[in-house]
């Protein structure tokens, strides 16, 4: 068990809990659909596997490539990969199996499930394999891991709607949402890291970046959350008018957790001992849930056009 153990963390099971971003992709789907798939809840279930296993396998190759660069960082360099305790022949049957597995089972759902998923991995090899390796280049780097932000929202909705593709104006928000995430984490990265030698060697694209291009960058991908939101709210859902406050103050909230000295942002699987925002983002993914069920009448005025 103790030679298995390094490739169990490799994989990452503790981030798993990111799967959570598919349920607002599920509920959206419930705005369009005129009833319930009679096998919701066993495709839902093969679901968060089938991307649990892709997810995984992201991560190995992952960890073993950024092995020499962790190496470099003040605590990544306790990982297994970056200790020596994983072998590259292992580390590719691992990831073999788990994208396989992943995969069969996204096809087995539907097609749109099966495809996403692997666009999902596809996405995994260019953030992280050489030559692509887009972590590398600043910017890029936001922008191409925030990806998976919109393409979990697709796997949450092809649950329930197979033959399309969510709204552009819902997907371009959710990956405007993640960037800014990202963001904010390359920005506490940056902080914790000063020594700009160090900073190179663990990652190309930290050393481009200074704390202003980050915190920039993070407010143009909040402001264009905003506006792809407020997109959403005209054309499909004037109820959403009530979370925009609640979505605010949970960017500003997450601005401010960034700003801490070795911010958990930097790790976002530690961001559960922020018990306060946990809570918080969960009651607020509840609520955008519960929205989609809602209609108010009395706010269609806000819709009609002026004569």
């Amino acid at each position: 068990m103790e030679k298995l153990r390094p490739y169990i963390q490799i994989a990452r099971p503790d981030h798993w809990f990111k799967q959570f971003f598919m349920f607002p992709g599920l509920c959206l789907a419930f705005l369009f659909l005129r009833d319930i798939p009679a096998n919701l809840a066993g495709n839902l279930i093969l679901g968060l596997v089938s991307t649990c296993c892709i997810a995984s396998a992201n991560y190995c190759i992952n960890e073993y490539l950024d092995a020499p660069n962790d190496r470099q960082h003040p605590t990544k360099y306790l990982r297994p990969a970056a200790q020596g305790l994983v072998r590259l022949r292992y580390v590719l049957l691992e990831y073999a199996l788990l994208a396989c597995l992943g995969l069969w089972l996204g096809f087995y759902i539907n097609k749109l499930f099966g495809f996403t998923a692997l666009f999902l991995l596809i996405m995994g090899i260019c953030y992280n394999v050489p030559p692509l390796r887009t972590k590398d280049v600043p910017y890029l780097d936001v922008i191409s891991e925030s990806i998976n932000n919109p393409l979990r929202l697709v796997l949450g909705w092809a649950i329930c709607i197979p033959d399309h593709l969510p709204p552009s104006s819902f997907l371009l928000a959710y990956w405007c949402g993640g960037a800014f995430l990202m963001a904010l984490k390359r920005f506490a990265e940056l902080r914790s890291i000063r020594s700009k030698e160090v900073m190179a060697r663990y990652r190309k694209s930290l050393a481009s970046y200074t704390e202003r291009k980050l915190l920039v960058s993070a407010f143009f991908y909040a402001m264009n959350t905003a506006l792809f939101l407020g997109i959403s709210l005209i054309k499909y859902k004037i109820e959403f008018i009530f979370l925009f406050p609640l979505v605010a103050l949970l960017f500003s909230w997450y601005f401010s957790i960034s700003m801490n000295a070795d911010s958990v942002v930097q790790t976002p699987e530690k961001l559960f001992h922020e018990k306060k925002f946990m809570l918080y983002t969960a009651l607020l993914v509840v609520l955008f849930c519960a929205t989609c069920f809602i209609n108010v009448q009395s706010l269609q005025f806000l819709l009609e056009p002026i004569n």
